[in-house]
């Protein structure tokens, strides 16, 4: 989701921008990718809330000529990100999941995706959790079993049932800060490790 950016000028943002990338929040990506051995070559990744286009850059070179990225977002994404990426505009919340299987079943799915803010500490925590729990259903639905997911959340009173939702899709589950976030920061990226076999989530569903 598009919003302005104090930081354009600062360390980080100029460090991005040399590497030719957009903006600073690669370095997030790039150390939890590095953390946890997120993406491999050839894989087929689904990046939601992707302008202006960082994550999917990086996953494109990670990725390699034979993987395969769709990059969604709301904003209109122009420039060109990667020979295998595909630029889909729209909604993450109104977008029917058969729009967003273009390259199903996925090996990672990702999701930057924040609401814009109004500075009501509450109301954006509760928006940023309809946003992330959007995106673990869209994983549930999506990934292959054993593929992995990585979810911006704003810390708020739904933090806890955003997490049990993850716990239910995924085998393991992290919460990771990383070392780019701004000191006032409320955000933090939970990751799913292990996607759950079919017959799995259907049963941890019932109860």
């Amino acid at each position: 989701m598009a919003r302005s950016n104090p930081y354009r000028n600062d360390p980080r943002t100029r460090d991005a921008k040399s590497r030719g990338f957009p903006a600073r929040s690669v370095f997030k990506l790039e150390e939890i990718d590095r953390r946890v051995r997120l993406l491999k070559q050839g894989q087929h990744v689904l990046d939601l809330g992707a302008a202006p286009g960082s994550w999917s850059m990086y996953a494109s070179q990670r990725l390699g000529s034979a993987g395969r990225v769709l990059s969604v977002d709301v904003t209109a994404i122009q420039r060109p990100l990667g020979p295998n990426v595909t630029i889909l505009q729209g909604d993450a919340l109104s977008l029917g999941n058969e729009q967003l299987a273009l390259f199903a079943p996925y090996d990672v799915v990702l999701s930057d995706m924040a609401p814009s803010t109004t500075g009501q500490r509450e109301a954006d925590a509760a928006r940023s959790a309809e946003l992330y729990v959007r995106a673990v259903e869209v994983a549930a639905a999506l990934l292959k079993p054993g593929g992995s997911f990585v979810g911006k959340l704003f810390m708020g009173e739904d933090f806890e049932a955003s997490r049990a939702r993850t716990r239910e899709v995924f085998e393991e589950v992290r919460v990771i800060r990383p070392e780019g976030t701004r000191s006032n920061s409320v955000e933090v990226f939970l990751v799913g490790l292990r996607r759950r076999a079919e017959q799995e989530l259907g049963t941890r569903n019932t109860h």
